[in-house]
């Protein structure tokens, strides 16, 4: 077994702290690698906090992570030690079923592994993430990143540029159509970038007028401040595309009146209560709300050259592991742009 340093939370209450586990050892189809960057999801916060059920803790979260190749097992052929490698929000699938042989792993019929709070495929090993010194994942869940990029821009890629990504492909994304991000974080401004450098008319939806300059920099050409009634009836069916990253509670039906005839909303984004849903926004001009989770280990490689080629990273703010707790608190009152990103050099 392999000792490895962690930060972990020890309960829903605990502050994440140093925490020490074992990974296992690599075997002939794993890479080894040491991390360096990993990416602070508000997802983690939601789940080291208890708010989306109790979990197994001790909980090491991340799944946003970047390194170094530091051992191949025998059978290994994609990458070779020194290699820089990523690892997202999945280590494992069953392989067999439909959707991991269409590449969406992330459906896997069977249960995919979580990089944390999940199981490995023996369904009772608990895996643990990337706020640690190593991890050990079977080489086709590794992902190959071009570092021509600093790597610590690249990590957040692993889950805000893959989430963003996959929906904006799905749906058409690119010239001649009009979409709109809802909300300007972590992941808005990763849809902002990429819908844009797709081609798209883009338009930030937001009630923080001061993220107006950001929105502008980050390639939209509109920004909207979503503060009065007046905003939906003078902007209504002006959207093919909408992206909803916002986690908190709105009224998604006055959203829904901005899209055009047969456009679509798209929810990549968790509230904490279900939605209030009317039929008539949804029938009257046959729109569709769709989900999107992540993507499969073949797009999100596909995402991670396209942003190499686009030169396309996230904004950070780069913070040592002992500023975790603070930058969950950040996180939370959208203080940060627009993703925190470890340090796992400082553990």
């Amino acid at each position: 077994m392999l000792p490895t340093r962690a930060y972990a939370a020890k309960s829903s209450t605990s502050p994440l702290a140093p925490y020490e586990f074992e990974r296992r050892e690599v075997g002939a189809h794993d890479v080894l690698i040491e991390i360096l960057y990993c990416g602070i999801c508000h997802s983690d916060i939601h789940t080291v906090r208890g708010e989306w059920g109790n979990m197994p803790y001790p909980v090491v979260p991340g799944h946003e992570i970047v390194g170094r190749v530091a051992k191949v097992g025998a059978q290994v052929k994609k990458f070779k030690v020194g290699d820089a490698a990523g690892v997202g929000c999945m280590v494992d699938s069953c392989r067999t079923c439909g959707q991991c042989k269409d590449h969406t792993e992330q459906f896997c019929e069977n249960g995919m592994s979580g990089t944390y709070c999940s199981t490995e495929q023996d369904k009772k090993t608990l895996t643990q993430g990337g706020y640690s010194s190593q991890i050990v994942v079977n080489e086709d869940f590794v992902l190959k990143i071009n570092s021509t990029m600093p790597l610590q821009n690249i990590a957040p890629l692993l889950c805000a540029g893959i989430t963003t990504y996959s929906p904006l492909k799905k749906f058409n994304a690119g010239p001649g159509k009009k979409v709109a991000v809802m909300g300007l974080g972590g992941l808005g401004h990763m849809a902002v970038k990429l819908a844009a450098s797709m081609g798209a008319d883009v338009t930030v939806l937001s009630h923080s007028p001061s993220k107006e300059k950001d929105a502008k920099k980050l390639g939209a050409s509109h920004f909207l401040l979503m503060a009065s009634p007046d905003q939906f009836n003078t902007h209504k069916k002006s959207f093919d595309l909408i992206l909803n990253t916002v986690a908190g509670d709105h009224d998604l039906n006055a959203y829904l009146g901005l899209l055009k005839t047969h456009g679509t909303l798209v929810l990549i984004s968790v509230p904490e209560k279900p939605y209030a849903l009317g039929a008539f926004p949804i029938i009257v001009d046959a729109r569709t709300i769709a989900g999107s989770l992540i993507g499969g280990i073949k797009e999100t490689q596909e995402m991670l050259d396209y942003c190499a080629a686009k030169n396309i990273g996230s904004d950070i703010e780069l913070i040592p592991v002992e500023k975790i707790n603070e930058a969950y608190n950040r996180t939370v009152k959208g203080d940060v742009r627009y993703r925190f990103v470890i340090d796992m050099k400082t553990l």
